[in-house]
């Protein structure tokens, strides 16, 4: 649940009101029960809420007795000795955490680490100098700030959270003798059949084998309108089911799911750095040494102990630290709010950079499903008979053309053919009102003695059908046009990719037809996965960065090779999905450059960010350093800290605003 999502009530609250701990406890998010087994967090996360949650209470009660100190130090000002004790209690009690933050750090030395480092060494000069007062506010500040970022993490934790109880409910499991049992999620395997009720979520990926209905799948697609699935379709884990009764056999569960994929790749996601956090890490333990000469160099020159502990706190790079992992959670919970899944924010960076396009052609520009085109039909033979029988003896195969052969009619007015059976690759033979029918390729005929007219030019498949000993004609099938692939590729070269090229392994007349009708003018056909693979590295030879989509097992090589690989996930090949750094989930083309535009604000938002974690780093340091914060330097640095960490925050949040949700229009 992030803050937008907690109703905000002005009480009063007292230390006496039992509710008090317990509200700050869920402002921090340390109150939350697990609800399911699968919730239960690790012995690391309760381990790291306890402390939190003791660094806290620590610092709550040590604002408490810094507050007495500073009234006793205006209404008494005679017992100076007893406020700074009192102050001096203050800042013990939160002298612990700190000092143990630091010494953790010391052990893997990061960037991160530096920040821990220097409050501890800021904290222990302002006893050494007995500014108490000091000593007690200054981790209170910082605790404060280091608190506020965890909650102000773009709520990455809870999104995760609120993913993963997509699919955290019981399902109904279809045993062999047709009842049901109820399990849970974490129960279910690969290849069991379940029930999916109407307003239901879907646990796990899955075909649907049973049942006509809409699946909600907005919150994993983008997809705005729910999506019509039947028997053979696929599904999604998450997406719920609008209407009707379904039977999904599941293919994918637990983190190998989509929905699975996502929330690592979150995860991932807030580990990762930008470069030039990389490079503070590599040299942190040079960095640390340089604050410090710096710091004692401001103290002998201005002999001012406040400006030498601010340029500890100023020098602290929490909103470097923080620059990458915001925006790039926010980057990819957009993208798989777009139906794009993205491997990992490394390839964000990647892809702002491509500079040209290599497409498969089946499967990826075309839907890889065939259609009929045209029926020549032989003289005096009747069509409508020709069609049915067709389609008739297509639906005893499973054979990508026998598919296509099903649409011929619609399936209530399909003949009862019997007997039906595969010729070895040549085609379906049947029996039908006692002649003997046919449907498959020219050889077919010939062995079956049938006389048929010569096949026509065509650069799809071509299926005859035959009835008896008389031939009744042709079918003309060709692949479909992905839709959207036109207004794709125009997108795509107004964003830059002026070099677009088309690789098949289909016939030369086909793929110029195709990338026609596209819009693309570069195109290699005849290709095996090694021919892919080598033009791939020829593009990455001339100087080109290429964007490598496809679909299939021959595509895996080139997608490994190219700068950034794009599967065509919704019936793309496992091995080319494994292959790629990107998958498309909704296999609509119009996304890849919206991959691109997020891509491009990503990696702005990120400099951005570095600019704004530099220019406060190096200019409170240097003000501080001329002793140009005044008399409460440290406490100023400290707060101006935190203000650009904020800052840094505030624009990782500017990257949730992005959508393109709707369908993408290419410009003219």
């Amino acid at each position: 649940m992030s803050f937008s999502d907690r109703p905000i009530r002005m009480q009063s609250l007292t230390m006496n009101d039992p509710s008090f701990v317990r509200r700050g406890l869920a402002f921090l998010g340390l109150d939350r029960k697990p609800r399911r087994p699968s919730d239960q967090p690790s012995l690391l996360e309760n381990a790291e809420r306890l402390m939190m949650a003791a660094e806290l209470t620590l610092s709550l009660a040590s604002a408490c007795l810094l507050a007495v100190a500073l009234g006793i130090r205006f209404l008494l000002p005679a017992e100076r000795g007893l406020s700074d004790l009192v102050a001096g209690a203050a800042a013990l009690l939160v002298a612990g955490p700190v000092f143990l933050e630091a010494w953790e750090s010391i052990k893997e030395p990061s960037l991160d680490g530096v920040t821990e480092r220097l409050v501890a060494l800021a904290l222990l000069a302002a006893w050494v100098t007995g500014d108490m007062m000091t000593a007690a506010l200054l981790p209170i500040v910082m605790t404060v700030g280091h608190v506020l970022e965890e909650r102000s993490m773009l709520g990455s934790d809870e999104a995760v959270k609120a993913l993963g109880r997509l699919t955290q409910a019981d399902a109904r499991r279809i045993r062999s003798d047709g009842g049901y049992e109820l399990v849970s999620t974490t129960a279910l395997h690969e290849g069991d059949i379940i029930e999916l009720r109407a307003g239901e979520r879907l646990p796990a990926d899955g075909i649907v084998r049973k049942g006509l209905s809409s699946l909600d799948m907005a919150s994993l697609t983008g997809e705005s309108v729910p999506v019509e699935v039947g028997e053979g379709d696929a599904a999604l884990a998450g997406s719920m089911n609008i209407d009707g009764l379904l039977h999904v056999q599941l293919t994918r569960v637990g983190e190998d799911t989509t929905l699975g994929r996502i929330i690592t790749l979150m995860r991932d996601a807030e580990e990762a750095k930008p470069p030039v956090t990389r490079l503070l890490d590599r040299y942190a333990n040079q960095y640390m040494i340089l604050v410090i000469l710096v710091a004692a160099g401001t103290w002998f020159v201005t002999n001012n102990v406040p400006s030498a502990l601010a340029v500890l706190v100023a020098s602290c790079p929490c909103a470097l630290v923080l620059a990458t992992p915001a925006t790039s959670v926010a980057a990819i919970v957009v993208a798989a709010r777009h139906g794009i899944l993205i491997k990992g924010s490394a390839f964000l960076e990647h892809l702002a950079d491509v500079t040209s396009v290599v497409f498969d052609k089946t499967g990826t520009i075309t839907t890889g499903q065939l259609h009929l085109t045209e029926a020549q039909v032989e003289p005096g033979a009747d069509e409508a008979l020709m069609r049915r029988l067709a389609a008739s003896l297509g639906a005893s195969s499973n054979h990508p053309l026998s598919r296509a052969a099903m649409t011929c009619c619609p399936p209530e007015e399909r003949l009862a053919v019997l007997e039906p059976r595969e010729m070895g690759g040549f085609g379906v033979v049947g029996m039908y009102e006692g002649q003997e029918a046919a449907l498959g390729r020219a050889d077919l005929f010939v062995r079956l003695g049938v006389e048929a007219s010569a096949p026509p030019a065509h650069d799809g498949p071509i299926a005859g059908v035959s009835l008896g000993s008389k031939f009744l004609g042709w079918l003309l099938f060709l692949d479909q046009l992905r839709p959207g692939a036109e207004e794709a590729v125009r997108e795509l070269r107004g964003l830059g990719m002026e070099r677009i090229l088309l690789l098949t392994g289909d016939r030369a007349s086909v793929a110029q037809n195709v990338a026609a009708e596209v819009g693309i003018d570069q195109v290699d056909s005849g290709m095996l996965p090694q021919d892919k693979l080598n033009r791939v590295r020829d593009e990455i030879r001339l100087g080109y960065r290429p964007m490598v989509v496809g679909d299939g097992i021959n595509d895996s090589l080139a997608l490994r090779a190219g700068a950034v690989g794009v599967a065509m996930g919704a019936q793309g090949a496992d091995v080319a999905m494994a292959s790629a750094d990107l998958v498309l989930m909704t296999n609509d083309l119009r996304r890849l450059s919206t991959c691109i535009r997020l891509s491009r604000r990503c990696r702005r938002t990120i400099y951005v960010n570095v600019a704004i974690g530099l220019t406060f780093t190096f200019g409170l340091t240097a003000l501080a350093s001329v002793g140009a914060l005044g008399v409460e330097a440290p406490i100023i640095a400290a707060v101006l800290h935190n203000v650009s960490t904020f800052l840094g925050l505030g624009n990782a949040g500017r990257v949730m605003l992005f959508d393109e949700t709707q369908p993408v229009v290419a410009k003219a």
